[in-house]
């Protein structure tokens, strides 16, 4: 790879493999070298307890709740949203359809047709900038996702193959031999290893920097990926007492988001793709947490149950934590003269303000990220708010999207302006 060829398209191939390269300093000396924006949207279908996440404060001089000081390092990264809710839109597990959509009454199910997602809309616009037009990813199967003509696009489930579509491909014996190479513990460095090599004399120290990092990450997730696939063979322990339910992967809530927030990491910082869903785990089974013995979903619908919002709090506690470090990864990325936190719209919600109530309203809503003034509540009425596709023609037009109406909007989100 000669100097002259370095650009932004630029990978490094070997059989079965394809490499997309970060964002290097070395760009900047391309014409179509335009810092990206990105948007990334994350559903917890059980909602988070508003108690623990809705500051009492409106302002930039709120005290942190317990489950906003998990994120304390960044808060002046996010923007917590209270009160927003989409007109129209049922109590119910069924307003998980809307919930990218705002379409109208999926509780209804006779006669409900679905509109196009928030990703997919952005995806018409943007999508063929970058290898991927969008990536729709699940820790449960169901996708947040949504064509024009309202149907359902398929999710990636399963880390393994969002690794394959990403870091895999050639023809399908090459790309089964790599595979093969993978779970025998080999990386997928080790087929591009000479050509890396041999570009790193080329670069800056910045750039040396930023590849080495790069490297790290693919191999932290090669091995936590390793270790996943290892540990979901082995056989579980016998006791002799009944237990609650059977803790499998499947409910391992922690372990699925992190993987798949790894992978989406690689994928932004790559610039793979620049629009991702991801939906996080809402399980009835009982997830491997301290101190938790009941399942997600019982807990989520505790009915006031001191003991039951006791377990939902460690529980949730987890969740902000792997999304914290999910934040962390992204702010720690460098881009040119700003990092990938920067660049990145991270809108982070749920289709429920209250599971236990099955409530669509009041719905927990941060957005990090992407360039903007953040460091507020922003505390609106929930008895008669903006719609939430408010944010979402926001976020939009953040995107370079030009864009005045989605969904059910009435225009953007008053108060949410961008930084500088």
């Amino acid at each position: 790879m000669k100097h002259r060829h370095l650009s932004r398209r630029s990978f490094l191939r070997a059989a079965g493999v394809s490499l997309a390269l970060p964002w290097l300093d070395a760009f900047a000396q391309t014409p179509a070298a335009r810092p990206p924006r990105r948007m990334v949207c994350i559903c917890t279908p059980l909602g988070l307890h508003a108690p623990f996440l809705f500051p009492q404060q409106a302002g930039r001089d709120y005290t942190l709740t317990p489950y906003l000081d998990v994120l304390r390092e960044f808060r002046n990264d996010f923007t917590v949203i209270s009160g927003l809710a989409h007109p129209e839109v049922g109590s119910s597990h069924d307003s998980i359809y809307s919930f990218l959509t705002a379409a109208p009454h999926p509780e209804r199910r006779a006669g409900f047709r679905n509109r196009i997602s928030l990703d997919q809309f952005a995806a018409d616009h943007i999508g063929g900038e970058t290898r991927f037009p969008s990536l729709a990813l699940s820790c449960e199967g169901f996708s947040l996702s949504w064509t024009r003509s309202g149907a359902i696009v398929p999710s990636d489930s399963w880390p393994s193959s969002v690794f394959t579509r990403l870091f895999l491909e050639g023809r399908p014996d090459e790309v089964q031999a790599q595979a093969r190479r993978l779970r025998d513990g080999r990386s997928i460095l080790d087929a591009v290893g000479e050509q890396a090599r041999s570009m790193q004399p080329r670069l800056g120290g910045a750039d040396r920097e930023k590849l080495d990092e790069y490297f790290t990450s693919v191999r932290e997730l090669e091995r936590r990926m390793a270790r996943s696939e290892e540990w979901s063979r082995r056989p579980r322990p016998q006791v002799n007492a009944r237990p609650p339910q059977n803790i499998t992967n499947g409910a391992d809530l922690v372990g699925k988001a992190r993987l798949m927030f790894d992978l989406i990491h690689l994928a932004l910082q790559t610039d793979s793709t620049r629009l991702i869903t991801l939906l996080l785990l809402g399980t009835s089974l009982v997830p491997p947490i301290r101190g938790v013995n009941l399942g997600h979903h019982d807990l989520s619908h505790h009915g006031q149950d001191p003991s039951k919002i006791a377990q939902l709090r460690n529980v949730e506690l987890e969740k902000m934590r792997t999304f914290q470090a999910f934040l962390t990864k992204l702010k720690e990325t460098r881009e040119q003269d700003s990092n990938l936190l920067d660049r990145t719209m991270v809108f982070f919600s749920s289709n429920l303000g209250n599971a236990s109530s099955h409530s669509a309203r009041n719905l927990p809503v941060i957005l990090a990220g992407g360039g903007f003034r953040h460091g507020e509540h922003l505390a609106f009425d929930p008895v008669n708010p903006p719609p939430l596709s408010n944010l979402y023609v926001t976020m939009l037009q953040r995107l370079g999207i030009n864009a005045d109406r989605f969904g059910s909007s009435t225009g953007t989100l008053r108060g949410l302006e961008v930084a500088g």
